[in-house]
């Protein structure tokens, strides 16, 4: 339930309630804006003394939450949340662009790409480590060594990185040489991984997975901020349908409902979406037009012989006019690289 204080209301009061409601076992979660504080209460509602909480005059309302994602609810929180990463911010007002290769593969490599998508306009840079592949004998990635070659690229850079997370040993790993965490579409209803990263307190992206609904990624984001971290974005790469003309099916609809029952950050994949390069523009400029807050596109040196995702991934001449042609639309949309 959300507990709707009175415009202006005192900090006194605002006090009274939460205590209130802490004292009867219950978590609150405060989202204060200028004139009106919403006070989220998640646990065991039975324990709670309504009829008290709603006789102080301060309270406007109580208001019942049915949907089972509680942290994640836009009727907790608003306003669209944000948060830092390193020296850039993802949330509204801005555009995150995410780029760089599917795999870590030489530092040479790592560096040239970092060194491209920064100068061409990209804000983060994104590497995998660790490869969660349908075949097990596809390459699995560098795991240490791929995460040092990305800290090597963010430090001559600047650029934040971003890499995906398959375990708890992962993870362990990941926190001394990356800014964010990911969470692949394979492993988005992995319950125990999605608590491992809440405990980290890195900011985590959560890919939606190959066939699940949204109210389920949105019980996934819960559980990663039911373990206290709230720095969580969401990325939309793309669901499994009937259709065979491109890799996957991209759910632009996505955007708009996520946006109306969470305050969470969009990301889009337009990438992994298609999994042909020459789809990525359009779609990239269709997914700000929906309101993302911003994009992971596939970007390596030397696509042809790239050792995961070479058909969907743009060269550095092709990533550099993509970034050109969606200066435009970022600026209409209200937003600005960040």
């Amino acid at each position: 339930m959300i507990i709707v204080m009175k415009p202006g209301a005192s900090g006194e009061s605002i006090s009274q309630v939460t205590q209130a409601i802490e004292t009867s076992g219950l978590v609150v979660h405060l989202s204060q804006g200028k004139e009106v504080t919403i006070i989220g209460v998640v646990g065991d509602k039975t324990k709670l003394d309504t009829r008290s909480i709603q006789l102080n005059p301060s309270v406007e309302k109580i208001v019942p939450i049915t949907e089972s994602y509680k942290l994640s609810n836009r009727k907790f929180h608003p306003l669209p949340s944000g948060f830092p990463v390193k020296n850039t911010v993802i949330g509204p007002g801005t555009m995150t662009i995410m780029a760089g290769p599917c795999a870590v593969e030489t530092e040479e490599q790592m560096l040239s790409i970092a060194r491209a998508v920064k100068k061409a306009g990209a804000t983060m840079l994104r590497g995998g480590a660790f490869k969660p592949r349908t075949s097990p004998y596809s390459f699995q990635g560098l795991e240490e060594e791929g995460l040092r070659f990305l800290k090597t690229a963010s430090e001559e850079t600047g650029l934040a990185t971003i890499c995906e997370v398959t375990s708890a040993h992962a993870i362990e790993l990941a926190e001394h040489y990356v800014d964010m965490l990911q969470v692949g579409a394979r492993n988005m209803q992995n319950f125990e991984l999605l608590k491992e990263v809440g405990k980290s307190g890195l900011p985590v992206l959560l890919k939606r997975g190959l066939s699940a609904t949204i109210e389920e990624w949105l019980n996934a984001a819960e559980y990663i901020m039911s373990e206290g971290n709230e720095k969580v974005a969401l990325c939309e790469r793309g669901i499994r349908t009937f259709e065979t003309a491109t890799r996957n099916t991209l759910d632009l609809s996505a955007i708009c409902v996520l946006k109306e029952k969470t305050h969470l950050p969009v990301i889009v994949d337009p990438s992994h979406a298609t999994g042909v390069r020459h789809y990525v523009e359009p779609l990239a400029k269709a997914a700000v037009a929906c309101g993302a807050d911003g994009l992971m596109i596939e970007v390596h040196n030397d696509p042809a012989k790239a050792l995961s995702d070479g058909p969907q991934s743009l060269n550095f001449p092709q990533f550099e006019s993509v970034m050109s042609n969606l200066s435009g639309y970022i600026t209409l949309a209200g937003r600005q690289l960040s």
